[in-house]
């Protein structure tokens, strides 16, 4: 059951993102990007949630966002294309792999729209030492495939863990592509172009992202699973509540810089 969910009083004020912010990120950061990659076969899988549980699990000076008073957790899976730094070419031994990736939502103190990741998975290790060591992000390494079957995209997931079990997922994306509403769930879920990160000593930096915005469609999900929720502690029950996968889209990936 969801519960109204309001950051704790403190000497503080709390701005809670406007539309304007909310769109406003995503026009192009000032000064050069660090990296470039391109993000393909993608699927939004998302979880109504209690606000008040999110929140507990988030740092200092992050804060629960919300839509229509219930905050998310996203399961999102897909491939990873062209990784390379900006002054670099992409590399055919490691620019290519496969993420998956369970997210919520987020805002830092003045209202600022984000995205905070509770875990990575990944099947190259080159990249999961590098987010670890310069982004950090919590990768972690797993064996992973993705196949394309008379439409249908079949994904699998396990992470390197004994205690892990395979995570599938298959999905025939939709007919119709176009972009999200501003204002929409769907906007609040996708359109999502600055991250929030913390390094071992609970320092939070903030990241941006910029590409085009998300050409979406409504898709045929014949198979799910929860798994990589159950291994960042959250216990989800059902189906998810919205599903959306998305065009390739190419990125232009900006330094982490602190956040407050």
């Amino acid at each position: 059951m969801l519960t109204e969910w309001s950051a704790p009083l403190n000497s503080q004020i709390v701005l809670t993102p406007t539309e304007a912010q909310r769109s406003d990120l995503r026009e192009r950061p000032d000064g050069p990007f660090v990296g470039r990659q391109r993000w393909n076969q993608l699927l939004f899988a998302h979880w109504k949630i209690d606000p008040a549980i999110v929140q507990a699990t988030l740092p200092r000076g992050l804060y629960v966002d919300t839509f229509a008073g219930a905050a998310y957790l996203g399961i999102v899976p897909f491939a990873m294309e062209r990784v390379r730094p900006a002054w670099l070419p992409s590399l055919p031994w490691v620019s290519w792999f496969l993420e998956l990736n369970v997210r919520t939502y987020v805002h830092d103190a003045r209202g600022r729209p984000g995205v905070w990741f509770y875990s990575l998975d990944c099947n190259r290790a080159l990249a999961v030492v590098i987010a670890r060591s310069f982004f950090h992000l919590p990768y972690f390494r797993a064996r992973m495939s993705a196949s394309l079957l008379r439409g249908e995209i079949h994904y699998e997931c396990q992470r390197r863990d004994e205690n892990a079990r395979a995570s599938h997922y298959a999905w025939t994306p939709g007919a119709k592509s176009a972009p999200v509403a501003p204002g929409s769930l769907e906007f609040f879920l996708v359109e999502r172009y600055l991250l929030f990160a913390a390094d071992p000593a609970g320092r939070i930096y903030s990241g941006r992202v910029q590409h085009a915005p998300y050409r979406v469609n409504k898709p045929s999900l014949a198979e799910f699973s929860v798994e990589p929720a159950r291994q960042a502690g959250f216990h989800l029950e059902g189906g998810p509540t919205s599903v959306l996968a998305a065009l390739p889209v190419d990125v232009s990936i900006f330094p982490l810089v602190p956040a407050f």
